[in-house]
């Protein structure tokens, strides 16, 4: 099976359409949270996600434009995009992330988590201590986390010996080698944050038991632009051309 993995989409439907044409067929799609948020376009977003989507998460992000966390804890940009993205969700797309949750087990190997199996909604997994206890928390061989934008991955070795987390390039492809375990994290499709403004996405392939982290270049100046029409604020306008 051949898996189409996103994550942190934040309402840049420029950008998830531009991975949707690239990636390929696939025979599932799943998402680790954050549809909206951000961005400009979240009824966009949340339909083509609504059509493809196999599993779905919803994240921090969805869950403040929806009301159901508080927006304080947000920063005053973040606050702000936030709202307007609330404002602007149909009834039915409200309904349908109204109904997610932020952490899934997909079967016996598989499962995931919009931000970590510890604290699903906020942690952001980025660090080998907060990997080795979280690994304590779930059973399957692989978890796949968004949330930080980041792609990276972290091992635990059969000998229980967690590798510090690494940053994944373009075109890297991990073998699911037996014994050990993994986190994932494909990056952000949105608004990547590892100072490479590519949209980035992951192919999960089960029977050749390989993760592919992809990037692709996408038209962010037709974003901005979408951006600049809603008038979102211009510090989140601007950092997407940077990757930050």
């Amino acid at each position: 099976m051949r898996v189409l993995i996103v994550s942190d989409i934040h309402s840049n439907y420029t950008a998830l359409d531009t991975v949707l044409a690239v990636a390929g067929e696939y025979d599932q799609l799943w998402n680790l949270g954050d549809t909206i948020g951000y961005g400009p376009r979240p009824n966009e977003c949340v339909l083509a996600m609504r059509a493809r989507a196999d599993l779905m998460l919803s994240g921090n992000h969805d869950l403040a434009c929806l009301g159901k966390i508080d927006l304080s804890d947000f920063n005053p940009d973040a606050r702000t995009a936030n709202i307007w993205n609330g404002k602007q969700l149909a009834d039915e797309n409200r309904t349908a992330l109204d109904t997610l949750s932020p952490q899934l087990t997909v079967d016996e190997r598989f499962m995931l988590a919009h931000g970590s199996p510890r604290e699903p909604v906020w942690e952001y997994l980025l660090s080998r201590v907060q990997a080795e206890d979280n690994f304590e928390l779930f059973t399957q061989q692989v978890c796949f986390i968004g949330h930080s934008h980041v792609p990276l991955i972290v091992r635990l070795f059969p000998s229980g010996e967690c590798e510090e987390p690494m940053l994944a390039d373009d075109d890297l492809l991990v073998d699911l080698e037996p014994g050990c375990r993994y986190f994932f994290n494909p990056g952000s499709v949105g608004q990547p944050r590892n100072q490479d403004p590519r949209a980035a996405y992951m192919i999960l392939d089960t029977e050749a038991n390989t993760v592919l982290f992809k990037r692709v270049e996408y038209d962010i100046a037709q974003t901005q632009r979408q951006m600049r029409e809603a008038r979102l604020p211009p510090a989140l306008i601007r950092r997407l051309e940077y990757g930050m």
